[in-house]
């Protein structure tokens, strides 16, 4: 229980600073581990995105990060695609789509890290999000700091996409949400990932009354996970207030690789 609870809050922490949630680390513990059945697993980590979402982003809406008309108008086009994604999946090879994936986030990674000094600059308004009142503000250590959104359609595009993904591989797809509103839209990367973290509890709670309803959500399993990530995702909340954003770039940075390379790995090897 100790492994599982450390792990948990670390999870919950990763996930609260880099707008991934923690299935990343949740999945890996309980399989890898503790030899938890990986649909358990599975489960485990809805369950655990859900508490991110819900403990960081109550914190972050609360401070004024979060862009909540984004958050939702973007939510359409990723569930969207979800559903997509999970019809398609009898069509194409998982597989294939994997490795695809990987190197997206790999050359994310290079992108974030090539740039990791630097936040977004105020960009001029765009037609169509002023007219969405996409444009936002929010604080920052020199006092509130405004923000122009661009490239709506092509961000919009990126999300389906992403869920795409997520309904032919069964993954999250935080990554792919954080990329399209920082390096797309042009949003700032703190508002980019307390976005993200608002928007992937929609995602993972349709995935997790999947879930439920075939009995792969086990209180005895979940409800340690859950408490972990939680915590963690509340001091991870406290931390990126305060954090940099090029500290924050090398994490999420780091993270997207090492996922990338795992998601290579699984579609070469045919593990999906």
């Amino acid at each position: 229980m100790a492994i599982v609870a450390a792990g948990s809050i670390g999870a919950g922490l990763l996930g609260s600073l880099t707008g991934l949630g923690g299935g990343i680390i949740v999945i890996p513990l309980l399989t890898l581990a503790l030899g938890v059945d990986i649909r358990y697993a599975i489960g485990a980590s809805l369950v655990s995105v859900i508490a991110t979402s819900s403990g960081a982003a109550a914190a972050y809406v609360r401070e004024g990060f979060v862009n909540i008309r984004i958050g939702m108008f973007l939510e359409v086009a990723t569930v969207s695609g979800a559903l997509l994604g999970a019809f398609a999946a009898a069509y194409i090879p998982a597989s294939a789509i994997a490795v695809v994936f990987g190197l997206v986030l790999l050359y994310s990674a290079y992108v974030g890290i090539r740039g990791y000094g630097a936040d977004n600059p105020v960009v001029a308004p765009d037609n169509l999000a002023t007219r969405l009142r996409m444009n936002g503000a929010y604080p920052s250590a020199g006092g509130v700091r405004l923000y122009n959104v661009r490239s709506v359609v092509p961000g919009m595009g990126l999300m389906a996409f992403a869920g795409i993904l997520s309904g032919l591989l069964g993954i999250g797809s935080g990554a792919l949400k954080v990329i399209a509103m920082d390096r797309i839209m042009k949003i700032p990367f703190k508002v980019s990932t307390t976005t993200s973290n608002f928007m992937i509890g929609v995602t993972a709670a349709a995935g997790a009354g999947v879930y439920l309803n075939r009995g792969y959500v086990d209180p005895v399993v979940d409800l340690p996970v859950m408490l972990g990530v939680l915590a963690g995702s509340l001091v991870g909340s406290r931390i990126l207030t305060k954090a940099r954003t090029g500290a924050l770039r090398v994490i999420f940075a780091i993270v997207i690789a090492l996922v990338g390379m795992e998601m290579m790995y699984k579609g070469l090897s045919g593990r999906f």
